[in-house]
């Protein structure tokens, strides 16, 4: 895939940059305020391990499965929510969830890398009546990693901002 390349790159840049400002966001931060989801810091990156999970195994399993395959989406009726819970991310050691979200990333990069051209237009039955293609889940990864990137963002700006009244200390 031509365009592969270049979501490649661009997964790789946003690890590159959210690392470090991940690694040393302090446990206040990370519980202190919630997304319109009613989610932490921590369950927001709860959220992008598993969104990385489940869009490997798609990936793979769209390239020697019949198509169109049907694998159960984990966000259908608010199971993503329950996957979250389940797993406990607010109670999870930041450093190592980092790392997962870190690797899995860099790994799904490999996966994609090596989709076999052929398989691109298999589709995956993501709902009622719904279809994905390999190629435009593929293309639509980043969009959804960046949503959920500007969601921490906003909540580490507006805590910023209240900060220094709360004494919640935030590194340069």
């Amino acid at each position: 895939m031509k365009e592969s390349e270049a979501i490649i790159r661009e997964i790789t840049s946003l690890v590159e940059t959210w690392e470090p400002r991940l690694i040393e966001l302090n446990d206040d931060i990370l519980g202190a305020a919630k997304n319109s989801q009613n989610r932490t810091i921590k369950q927001i990156l709860g959220h992008l391990i598993d969104s990385t999970s489940n869009n490997t195994h798609r990936v793979v399993h769209l390239q020697y499965q019949k198509s169109p395959f049907n694998f159960p989406n984990y966000a259908t009726f608010g199971n993503n929510d329950r996957w979250i819970a389940i797993q406990k991310y607010q109670k999870e050691d930041w450093s190592i969830m980092v790392q997962l979200w870190k690797f899995s990333l860099l790994h799904f990069c490999h996966v994609i890398k090596n989709v076999k051209e052929s398989k691109l237009e298999n589709e995956w039955i993501s709902g009622p009546g719904q279809s994905v293609t390999l190629r435009a889940m593929i293309l639509d990864f980043p969009v959804h990693l960046k949503l959920h990137l500007s969601e921490i963002d906003d909540l580490i700006t507006s805590l910023k901002e209240w900060s220094s009244r709360d004494n919640l200390i935030f590194p340069d």
